[in-house]
Formats: structure tokens, C-alpha cells, sequence
């Protein structure tokens, strides 16, 4: 009789014995751990600073390119889970944190990828002298910049329109902060944040050449990926080249839909107020393997212990802590904490303005911001008829969850499909047609941050409770007035969050929109994204400083008179509701 432990294996609890799923769960879980392994060896290889890598655009390469490009999309993706998790939790729950995060994450969201790396490379090189990982840290930076600030302003959303009746229902069960947070407020996220997350993902590939490709003070560093073996074939007009990377694309998109996003969708779906009717019917093969496996289950009962020994480890908050939080103390502090960011907020705009002033004019400096109004301008036109184009189509997927199944790869391959690919065609057509870049080169800005528009309103339609939809069904409710009645109100705080990071994403985009390249054409527009391309092109740090800084002005003061007060509107009448 087989033995494991010196005990036969029909000794064993039968919640602990192997069956046929381990078959198909063990060979995952180990080839999956294979090659994490190899793709970390790889990325910490020795590396000679400025040294060219090589790259070839032989397809037998494009396998190994596409793991090392999913790796870092994957490091970049956990690390703004954690972020996300951390600080939307922090600006949700502290008026005084909310004051500092907030703006500064609309700044951050509109600063360039292509001015992180400006700033970030050399000291990440710098931390792993003589080796391949910095620069690879670099490249996860960049990608964790393109995903995590929309995860987390979904995460702020969900946890400011926690309905109230739930927030009571803590309360009266006197759950600790610890636990609220837990067990209601991040599974009354979780719809959102797994859509978004997916979102994240996606648009993550449309900044993968920008991340792979990385151009700093005149040098190009081209690391094996996806994104690099397309900017390759770009510079050498190698159709044929981009076409197969396009395929090895749409496989990996399959295969993380397949393996991570279809059953986490499906999964997310019990966390909804009423799980839609469909939604027990569709079961991805994967989910299956994950609950019938045992090594799986063995796994969350670990987890499960280890959240129970946190929840007994983390006492219950005191009512009288909460009521001196509450007391009149807190007034003169909060005062106190707003003088002083003032201060730090004028010293950083001065040390700015110094740095700025020694290498531009003034008249340069006001060309910038007249650049500024003219991406505005074509953001927010981008942004109205991405709207017009978009709510619909996400109503009509979110209603209907057979639909969604099927629609949900397919969207996730548009998102993720890099729009440098159209750029030739749009080379093309401006060349032949003799039209105005400064117009047909802005629908460039929208093609990879429309999405986010889409993928919120998905998850914001599929979120309305079944009753509400039965009573406007039953009351006769139709045309404009469920549009104007029902779904729109429904969907308000979820379309806000997507408009609010197809903007920040479409001012982020510019910079790869207003000025394109097809070989040796370069057809540019007039706008801030292309300032900032040109200045770090050639490595001029106070006028990428001022390229930046003028953007992220036009972010903050848009989403300070807009954006924020939308915000403030879905959550006041969900706290009426």
C-alpha cells in the first residue's frame, strides 16, 4: 500500500487525498512556478550599461519575449494591487489624507510614462549595478504606472459608495475596522475592482512598446519582450513581423482570460447585491478545477487560518478612541495639517519654477500651456463621443451576462492591442489624403484609453439589483425615461471612475499620439504630448519638467472642478438611496 508520511494514503482525511483535478492542477501550478524561475534568471543577467541587447525578429523568439513581457505585467499588476489596496483604503477613510492623495493621484495619473522612465531609469540602474534587473525594474515601473491608478481610483469609488444600510448592519454586528473592511467593503469592491483590474491589464499592453523600448538622454535600451520586438519591426517597416506579434498576443490574451480573468469574473459575480440569474450557469472550466481541486483546497484553508489568526489578533477599536478622533481636538489639527501642506506645496511649485527658469522663456512657457489647451480640448471631444459610443454597448453587455461571457475576451483583445500598430495607417491616410494631422491624429489618443469607459459600465450595469430592474420592468418603464430614470443614476459612480481614467489615460497617451513615426516619416500635431516626446527625445530636463508640470496642471484643475464633484455627487445619492 502507497504511504505518504508513514501513512497509507486511505489513512488520510479524504478532504486531504489526491483526485483526478490535482491531475490538471499540480502540472499548472509547477509549470507556472518553472517559468517564474526562468523568466527571474533571465531578467537578473549580467548587463553592460548602454550595451545593446539583442533582438531578433525570427518568430521562433517571440514565445520566450511574450513570457518575459506577461512577467512583467504580472509583477507590475500585483505590485498595484498592494498600492491600490493601501492607498484608495487611506484616502476613503481619512478626510485629512484624502485632501493630499487625491490631487496627487490625479497628478500622478497624468504624468507621461515616458517622463517616469526619464526619472526612475538611471536610479534603477543604479540600484543593481552590473545587472539586467534594473532596467527590467525600470520596464515593471512603467507598466505599474499605466495600471494602477486605475485600480485604485475603482477601489476609492467602492469604498466611498458603501451602501448604508450595510454600513449599519457592521455596525450593529460591531464589527472592528479591521474586519468591516474584510468582510464588507472590499467583497462590495471586488465586482469592480476584478472588471477594472482587467482593464488594467489591457491597457497595460497599449504602454508595453513605450516600457520595452526605453529611450533615455539620447540612448535606447530594447529589452526582450512584445513591446520591444513591435517598436523593432515599426522602425524596419516589417509588416509581416508586427503581424505575428500581433498573434502571439491575441494567444496570451486568451490564455490569462482563460486561466486568471474568466474565473474571477465569475467568481466576483457571488459578491454582487443579486447574483444575475445567469451567472451560476457559467462556470469556466478553470473555476471548476479550482474548487473540486484538492491541493486548491488545502490551500484556502491555510488562508482562511491565517485570516482567522489575524481577526483574533487584531483587537476590536474602542468607542472612546473613536469619539476623541470625533472630539473638538481635531478641528485645530486638521488646520494645522492644511496650513502645512500649503507650505509644501508652494515649495515644491518654487523649486519647480526655479528649475524650469534656467532653461526656458517665458515665452516658451506660455506656448506650453497654449499646448496644453489644444490636448484638452481634443481630450474631452475624445472623451464625449467615446461616451456616446460606449454606454450603450456596456449596458447592453452588463444586462446580459451569456453576452458577456462571450464579449469578454474579444473586448479585452481591442483594449490590449497596442495602438502604435494603427500609426502607420494613420501616416498613411494623412499622407495620401493630404489631411490635417492636427485633427485626424487625435483619435490616436482615445484608441487604448476608451475602454475604461466601456469595462466600468460593464461592471456598474451588471451591479444593478435584479428588483430594481423588475420594477421598471413591471411599471411599464422604458425608452428615454429607463435610460434617464434608472440605469444612468445606476450606473453614475461606475461611468464617472471610467471617465475619469480614459481622461487621465488620453492626456498620458499625447504623448505617443501627437507625434508618429513610420520609418523615417514623423508626422506631428501641436500639443503638449508631443513637447514632452520631443524634449525626451533629446534629453532636456527642464523642458520635460515644464511639459510635465503644465500638464499635470490642466489634470488637477479639471479634475478638481469636474471630475471630483461628479464624484462627490454619485456618492451623496447613494448615501440618500
Amino acid at each position: 500500500m502507497e504511504e505518504r508520511w508513514g501513512l497509507p494514503i486511505r489513512a488520510w482525511p479524504k478532504r486531504w487525498r489526491p483526485n483526478r483535478w490535482d491531475l490538471l492542477a499540480l502540472p499548472l501550478v509547477f509549470g507556472f512556478l518553472a517559468l517564474v524561475l526562468w523568466g527571474g534568471m533571465k531578467m537578473g543577467a549580467h548587463y553592460e550599461l548602454w550595451h545593446p541587447l539583442p533582438l531578433s525578429l525570427s518568430p521562433s523568439h517571440l514565445p520566450g519575449y511574450a513570457l518575459r513581457t506577461v512577467l512583467r505585467m504580472a509583477a507590475a499588476l500585483l505590485l498595484s494591487l498592494g498600492f491600490s489596496l493601501f492607498y484608495a483604503t487611506l484616502a476613503a477613510k481619512s478626510r485629512q489624507a484624502e485632501k493630499l492623495l487625491i490631487p496627487l493621484l490625479d497628478i500622478l495619473q497624468s504624468v507621461p510614462i515616458l517622463g517616469f522612465l526619464s526619472i526612475t531609469v538611471t536610479g534603477f540602474i543604479a540600484l543593481f549595478p552590473g545587472r539586467l534587473l534594473g532596467v527590467e525594474c525600470a520596464a515593471i515601473f512603467a507598466i505599474f504606472t499605466s495600471q494602477a491608478w486605475n485600480m485604485t481610483f475603482s477601489l476609492y469609488q467602492s469604498l466611498r459608495t458603501v451602501p448604508a444600510e450595510l454600513v449599519e448592519a457592521a455596525r450593529m454586528f460591531h464589527l472592528s475596522p479591521w474586519r468591516r473592511f474584510w468582510r464588507l467593503e472590499v467583497p462590495h469592491a471586488i465586482p469592480s475592482l476584478v472588471w477594472n483590474t482587467m482593464m488594467s491589464v489591457s491597457g497595460g499592453w497599449f504602454f508595453v512598446v513605450a516600457s520595452e523600448a526605453i529611450t533615455v538622454s539620447g540612448h535606447q535600451i530594447l529589452l526582450p519582450g512584445i513591446g520591444s520586438y513591435i517598436a523593432l519591426a515599426i522602425a524596419r517597416r516589417d509588416l509581416e513581423a508586427i503581424a505575428e506579434a500581433v498573434l502571439v498576443m491575441l494567444v496570451v490574451i486568451l490564455l490569462y482570460d482563460q486561466l486568471l480573468f474568466r474565473p474571477l469574473i465569475a467568481w466576483s459575480a457571488r459578491f454582487q447585491p443579486e447574483p444575475p440569474e445567469e451567472a451560476g450557469a457559467l462556470r469556466p472550466w478553470f473555476l471548476l478545477v479550482l474548487q473540486r481541486s484538492r491541493f486548491f483546497d488545502l490551500l484556502q484553508t491555510g488562508i482562511l487560518a491565517l485570516n482567522r489568526k489575524l481577526d483574533a489578533a487584531i483587537p476590536r477599536s474602542r468607542r472612546q478612541k473613536e469619539e476623541r478622533l470625533a472630539s473638538g481636538r481635531k478641528g485645530g489639527l486638521e488646520r494645522l495639517l492644511d496650513i502645512a501642506l500649503v507650505f509644501a506645496a508652494a515649495a515644491a511649485a518654487l523649486s519647480i519654477i526655479l528649475f524650469i527658469a534656467k532653461g526656458v522663456s517665458a515665452d516658451e512657457i506660455g506656448r506650453v500651456f497654449l499646448y496644453g489647451l489644444f490636448t484638452t480640448l481634443r481630450v474631452f471631444v475624445l472623451i464625449a463621443v467615446a461616451s456616446l459610443v460606449w454606454v450603450p454597448i456596456g449596458v447592453a453587455i452588463g444586462l446580459r451576462p451569456r453576452l458577456a461571457d462571450k464579449a469578454q475576451p474579444v473586448v479585452q483583445f481591442l483594449a490590449a492591442f497596442p495602438a502604435n500598430l494603427f500609426f502607420p495607417a494613420a501616416v498613411a491616410a494623412i499622407l495620401e489624403f493630404h489631411l490635417n494631422p492636427q485633427i485626424w491624429l487625435s483619435p490616436l489618443m482615445i484608441l487604448g484609453t476608451q475602454w475604461y469607459i466601456l469595462f466600468n459600465v460593464i461592471a456598474g450595469t451588471a451591479a444593478v439589483p435584479l428588483e430594481l430592474r423588475l420594477a421598471a420592468r413591471n411599471l411599464g418603464v422604458r425608452g428615454f425615461l429607463w435610460w434617464r430614470r434608472i440605469i444612468l443614476p445606476a450606473i453614475f459612480p461606475a461611468y464617472v471612475t471610467g471617465a475619469v481614467t480614459a481622461a487621465g489615460g488620453s492626456w498620458n497617451a499625447s504623448i505617443v499620439a501627437e507625434i508618429v513615426s513610420w520609418g523615417h516619416t514623423t508626422i506631428s500635431a501641436s500639443g503638449l504630448g508631443a513637447y514632452i516626446a520631443r524634449a525626451t527625445a533629446v534629453g532636456d530636463p527642464p523642458r520635460i519638467a515644464l511639459g510635465i508640470t503644465v500638464l499635470c496642471l490642466y489634470v488637477l484643475a479639471f479634475n478638481r472642478l469636474l471630475w471630483r464633484r461628479l464624484y462627490d455627487l454619485a456618492a451623496e445619492r447613494l448615501r440618500l438611496d
